[in-house]
């Protein structure tokens, strides 16, 4: 790739961290729209103040929620493609870019290993300072695939997320009310629902937390098989509604990946509660 090509591969690249971080998809509209079709008002009305804020954020291309997020780069590669390091800088730096168009809150911690621990030493001011996730990249059954995924990971969900071993008695109805427990827990703690849960279950907690990010990219709204539809049914039994106000639709769905297994007796599964802006991801076809 020449010069220009890198140039437009970063400005591309910024673009895409702006649309992650400040556009919901069409399904996501969808699902709000049938939320508030029938639950208590209070939550119709919280509900109505999110769709309201994310029209806003789209059109003025700006944060859906003060808290921005810590970008999460997921690489698919196929067959026929191939990538290099110039390439690499180029996404870092069209990140690097995103981060101050979006704008990013200023988020990086300043500091060697213990300062950074402690937050003893301040924030860098500029949110480009925020330094991404170690990127995730993945081999496609797909000989012209080389796709850029974009999360934006709020806090909040990392807080009340969960990665762990489930004795699994050779049940996966074991496994899902497992599941079910923690998101209870978590979606009444969390505070900015309605949810989307993301679950992954591995062989390894790195395994299950990759699969639980695979979740969120490729998790629809309006597909949702028969497992996704026993967990989101039985956590918004808790009622804790929007914003915690009470109501029917604690969770709006629920995204589910299942990796490979190992002859075990234990999966471990990694539970995410996204918050009501998220999941904030947005694709890029290089």
């Amino acid at each position: 790739m020449n010069e220009t090509g890198l140039k437009e591969l970063t400005e591309a690249v910024a673009d895409t961290l702006v649309r992650a971080g400040s556009v919901f998809p069409p399904d996501r509209y969808g699902a709000y729209a049938r939320a508030m079709e029938d639950d208590t008002e209070l939550s119709v009305w919280a509900m109505k103040q999110i769709v309201d804020n994310a029209k806003v954020a789209e059109k003025n291309r700006s944060p859906l929620c003060d808290d921005t997020g810590i970008p999460h780069l997921l690489l698919q590669i196929g067959k026929n493609r191939s990538i290099n390091g110039d390439m690499l800088e180029a996404i870092y730096e069209g990140v690097r870019s995103g981060l101050k168009k979006l704008p990013g809150r200023p988020m990086a911690v300043k500091g060697d290993d213990k300062q950074r621990i402690e937050q003893s030493e301040g924030l860098m001011e500029d949110p480009a300072g925020l330094v991404p996730a170690p990127l995730s990249m993945e081999y496609v059954d797909d000989e012209e695939r080389l796709r850029l995924y974009i999360l934006m990971q709020g806090g909040g969900p990392e807080i009340r997320a969960k990665t762990y071993r489930v004795f699994h008695r050779h049940s996966l109805d074991t496994v899902l009310e497992e599941i079910i427990q923690w998101a209870r827990e978590s979606v009444s703690q969390l505070g900015c629902s309605p949810c989307t849960l993301a679950v992954g279950i591995g062989r390894s907690h790195f395994e299950a937390s990759a699969m639980m990010l695979r979740a969120m990219t490729e998790g629809r709204y309006d597909v949702q098989n028969e497992c996704e539809k026993r967990i989101t049914a039985a956590v918004n039994e808790s009622n804790t509604g929007a914003l915690g106000l009470g109501g029917k639709n604690s969770v709006l769905a629920t995204f589910m990946k299942t990796g490979p297994q190992r002859a075990s007796g234990v999966r471990i599964v990694c539970m995410r509660p996204c918050c009501c802006f998220e999941p904030r991801v947005a694709m890029l076809d290089l």
